[in-house]
């Protein structure tokens, strides 16, 4: 583990701020901000948490932080079926439940599904993607998603971009790192020039037993979370992008 001093430096490198900067912002002089950086000065816990907070550290790495000036951790790390998050758990499961007939799937940080409706259960199923299946570890066999999705070449090369900017917020997360490169090691995706093309969204499109499926996300995320792990989690709420679409959904929840 990282001593405090090494942590807050390396945290405001990612930030790209420079001491002043940090200093202005967390409202302490930027003399006591280089005692702290160089091991001088040893932070309050209030200071620790002032400092996370004007660098938008994700929660687990203000723990870590804390943990490393000599503090308990803030927020606790609890599995989801503890009785503390026995709400959260029906607030998942209503949120995808009545999603239906769209497909809907939470994820957790690393893209480890969580739990899948119906509908999405219907559409990932066959492609062997079931809860507790990492969506990461999937990415090693490309043609796995080269089958599922039609336009496969155009969203490996938005996930990928997606997979950077999650792990730049969170200041490095080497799963996303990893799955990103091995997407990038595809000379088609690699090679894909996004082109002005119109559309409000990027769809998906999906092949489900020979039906042209396709469909957009958006994502929910829990903005109040106090436990590590809720932090980061994301329900994802597919639509479908046309008429079609929405036709053949309907018919299979029918």
């Amino acid at each position: 583990m990282r001593d405090f001093p090494q942590s807050l430096k390396d945290w405001r490198h990612i930030r790209r701020l420079s001491q002043l900067e940090l200093a202005t912002e967390a409202e302490v002089s930027s003399r006591h901000l280089a005692f702290l950086e160089t091991g001088r000065a040893r932070p309050s816990r209030g200071m620790v948490l002032r400092l996370a907070e004007v660098l938008g550290l994700p929660q687990a790495e203000q723990n870590t932080m804390l943990t490393a000036a000599g503090y308990a951790p803030q927020f606790p790390t609890l599995p989801l079926d503890a009785a503390e998050m026995a709400t959260v758990r029906q607030a998942m499961d209503w949120t995808i439940t009545r999603h239906a007939p769209y497909p809907a799937v939470i994820l957790d940080r690393v893209w480890r599904i969580v739990a899948l409706n119906r509908p999405a259960q219907r559409l990932f199923g066959p492609a062997g993607f079931a809860e507790g299946a990492s969506l990461l570890d999937a990415l090693a066999n490309p043609s796995v998603f080269a089958r599922l999705i039609e336009n496969w070449v155009e969203v490996g090369h938005h996930t990928a971009l997606r997979l950077k900017a999650e792990s730049a917020r969170a200041g490095g997360i080497a799963a996303l790192d990893q799955a990103a490169a091995r997407l990038m090691s595809d000379p088609a995706i690699t090679a894909f020039q996004p082109h002005v093309s119109g559309r409000a969204v990027l769809p998906t499109i999906y092949r489900m037993d020979g039906v042209r499926l396709p469909l957009f996300s958006t994502y929910a995320q829990f903005g109040s979370a106090e436990e590590v792990g809720l932090s980061d989690m994301k329900i994802e709420l597919m639509f479908p992008a046309d008429a079609g679409a929405e036709s053949v959904l309907k018919a299979l929840d029918g």
